[in-house]
């Protein structure tokens, strides 16, 4: 058998380019936990494809990725459709509508992105009748917070006032399982003191529900932030696939 030949620009540009981008990040993580005392336990690495196409999603698979990230469901079920034999762990990053929440659960490992108790409960129901139609497994959830001071910002997410209820209604719905929070660094503020926040709010939740452990933040430009908070899971889209094409 022959030996296997290395991949040049010229079998494919696009994976030489993605490989060097997720090499950069990947070490930006490494330096980052470390630093931060962290390195026996680094974050998740969750790839943030929306708007690319789905044979980046294959490059990166190749290259070992094993989580991504979608945040328009129409897009989102069509890629894991479409590339279901690579077994990826889809997450779901976006604002979501009640009424998506039969779609997203038939391909959703995870949502980061639960606001509010009709959006619970429609996950709850959803995930109830798929898991009887195909034995799917939980589903995580996660608590999306608002780091604004005034709740219901542009950016998403319920006030901290409102996590304890949300909380109690997603462990106690079965099939769900609460996986933690996530949250955005508001716009033009410090990523210190808002993932600090987070940090502080998610020590509140684990007083109540100990193994709601997870804490997702963290973007391109201030995942070194997240990783010093805590962030056990960062969702990274530009700085390894690059600009995302124009919306059609």
């Amino acid at each position: 058998m022959s030996e296997p030949r290395e991949v040049t620009a010229a079998d494919d540009p696009r994976l030489l380019q993605i490989q060097g981008r997720l090499a950069a990040v990947r070490g930006r993580i490494a330096a980052a936990a470390e630093a931060a005392g962290r390195q026996d336990n680094p974050p998740k690495l969750i790839v943030v494809t929306k708007f690319h196409p789905a044979d980046d999603v294959r490059r990166l698979a190749a290259l070992g990725v094993t989580d991504v990230g979608e945040n328009r469901d129409q897009e989102a079920s069509e890629k894991a459709s479409a590339l279901g034999e690579l077994g990826l762990r889809w997450h779901f990053v976006g604002q979501l509508q009640s009424n998506k929440a039969k779609s997203v659960v038939r391909y959703a490992h995870a949502i980061h992105s639960v606001d509010r108790p009709q959006l619970a409960a429609a996950l709850a129901r959803s995930v109830a009748a798929e898991q009887d139609r195909t034995g799917r497994g939980p589903l995580e959830c996660f608590i999306q917070v608002s780091l604004d001071e005034d709740a219901g910002s542009h950016r998403g997410g319920a006030s901290r006032l409102e996590v304890p209820g949300l909380a109690d209604q997603l462990a106690g719905s079965p099939g769900i399982v609460l996986a933690g929070l996530m949250a955005v660094a508001p716009l033009g503020s410090d990523p210190e003191a808002a993932f600090a926040k987070l940090a502080e709010i998610s020590a509140h939740l684990l007083r109540d529900h100990p193994s709601a452990s997870g804490i997702s933040a963290g973007m391109s430009q201030d995942l070194e932030s997240a990783v010093r908070a805590g962030a056990t899971h960062l969702r990274i889209g530009s700085d390894i696939l690059g600009s995302r094409p124009a919306l059609r």
